[in-house]
């Protein structure tokens, strides 16, 4: 894998859910076509020129020796550390990035600093062994593994990731799902319902719409579409006792 160094790595977050986060990877295999904030992002600001080098992505090799001179400095700030927001810490398929991840969660947890990662990828089975006070989390838009392989193409499969994040909860982990960026019905017809039944044993849900995509504005009834998607996310997770956080910007006064 091609690597790079950075002088920086901990950050504070403007994510509403986040505190500090850590980018140790430019780019990402996985490929999304929502489109992908992060590439955007990127490319504006000139750190990647395509997709195609976005796709083929650099590891930072001197994350770990970041991590010592910033965490004495920073420890007592950070409420949680996030892998990742602009890239994925699990990336399906590159052993050297989830050992780098695994590497950095265990240098934060013995700082006593949380970790909250969320992946595509497939979470492993050791996190287990790491700090109770971790949240692990996926991605899962649907079901449908013709779409995944359309809109996350280099992505895990969505089978594979449920059945690695039900194993950390059955361990006693705590764990999370993102349903973000959710699919109008002129990208995909599906019931949000089975999607929630397929992830309720976990803690946490977090909703979101897409955002920056044509063919979202194309679809005239959007704002009803995510209103009404919005509060059967709600309703699901109040009635089987489940923590929820709806995106800013997904529902609509109409």
């Amino acid at each position: 894998m091609k690597t790079m160094t950075r002088k920086s790595m901990l950050y504070k977050t403007g994510v509403e859910y986040g505190d500090y986060t850590m980018n140790h990877v430019l780019g990402c295999s996985h490929g999304c076509k929502y489109p992908c904030y992060a590439f955007m992002m990127k490319k504006r600001f000139g750190q990647v020129k395509s997709y195609e080098s976005w796709i083929d992505p650099w590891l930072v090799s001197n994350t770990l020796e970041i991590l010592d001179r910033e965490i004495p400095r920073l420890k007592d700030k950070i409420s949680s550390v996030q892998l990742c927001f602009t890239t994925d810490p699990f990336m399906y398929g590159c052993d050297e990035i989830s050992e780098m991840s695994l590497a950095a969660i265990k240098k934060l947890n013995d700082a006593g600093i949380k970790c909250t990662v969320l992946t595509k990828g497939i979470l492993p089975i050791t996190l287990a062994d790491y700090s109770a006070k971790n949240e692990y989390g996926i991605t899962i838009i649907s079901l449908d593994e013709a779409y995944r392989k359309r809109i996350e193409p280099g992505a895990a499969p969505y089978e594979d990731r449920l059945v690695a994040l039900k194993a950390l909860q059955e361990k006693g982990c705590k764990t999370w799902v993102s349903i973000e960026p959710y699919p109008t019905p002129n990208l995909i017809e599906q019931d949000i319902e089975s999607i929630l039944e397929a992830v309720s044993f976990t803690d946490r849900i977090i909703f979101g719409r897409t955002n920056y995509s044509r063919e979202i504005s194309a679809y005239k009834q959007h704002r009803l579409f995510y209103n009404e998607q919005a509060a059967e996310v709600i309703n699901f997770c109040e009635a089987n006792n489940i923590d929820f956080h709806i995106k800013s910007g997904t529902i609509s006064h109409l």
